[in-house]
């Protein structure tokens, strides 16, 4: 099985004059999912090359099984730091999509053409696609059959509580909740910081860090028939 990992090349805060990325734990647990499963991994942003981390996601209260795994895995980082170019990736030499989450996707990956007509070649393809976090707000341009890709799917996401909490709804394009709700989504959540993840037909979502593994394997789960 072949699964393509996208991650974010936007490292600045909006204008907070703050760093930003994608986040740690949203990349390292479901790599290892990924990998321990026998999954070949490509790992694809914008820009290629090594994809900044948002500096937070790595402080120490943030740390988890995965992000140590990571850090003593050295092939791990050398795959990370050679992502290739998204321009680059074709739907038709995978077998499915997961995009890695932190709020540097917030910019740089929701509205960028690649992304989309990517996203829809996979979805047109009857392939998943999966997104964790605020990764599901690269789906706010996407369109199937003429309509939003989410519309009347159950969908999650990082939730406006959650965007609160880190003070940062009024830096941030969009909120992600409203966004998938404005869509038309049938936008679910579990209690703020929880995990969560939701499967509908071709879409998986994870709502925060914390569902990075449960969506991580939800895909599998969904992709292979068998439990992950």
């Amino acid at each position: 099985m072949k699964i393509l990992m996208v991650t974010t090349s936007h490292d600045q805060l909006g204008n907070t004059g703050r760093k930003t990325g994608f986040w740690l734990e949203e990349f390292a647990a479901p790599y290892f999912v990924f990998k321990d499963a026998g999954v070949q991994l490509t790992l694809a942003s914008p820009k290629g090359g090594q994809p900044p981390i948002d500096p937070k996601s790595d402080l120490p209260e943030n740390q988890t099984s995965a992000m140590t795994r990571f850090k003593q895995d050295k092939a791990a980082q050398t795959a990370l730091s050679k992502t290739s170019q998204l321009a680059d990736m074709r739907a038709e030499d995978f077998d499915t999509i997961f995009y890695v989450g932190g709020h540097g996707p917030m910019w740089d990956l929701v509205d960028n053409p690649v992304s989309i007509a990517l996203i829809e070649s996979f979805y047109n393809s009857d392939k998943v696609v999966a997104a964790v976090c605020h990764s599901p707000a690269v789906l706010h341009r996407v369109t199937y059959k003429g309509a939003p890709i989410v519309k009347g799917k159950r969908v999650t996401g990082f939730t406006n509580g959650e965007e609160e909490a880190v003070q940062l709804t009024k830096v941030v394009p969009f909120l992600v909740e409203d966004e998938l709700k404005r869509l038309g989504g049938l936008y679910e959540k579990a209690a703020d910081w929880e995990s969560f993840a939701i499967v509908d037909d071709r879409l998986v979502t994870g709502q925060n860090p914390a569902s990075s593994t449960a969506a991580a394997k939800a895909l599998l789960t969904r992709v292979t028939g068998k439990p992950a």
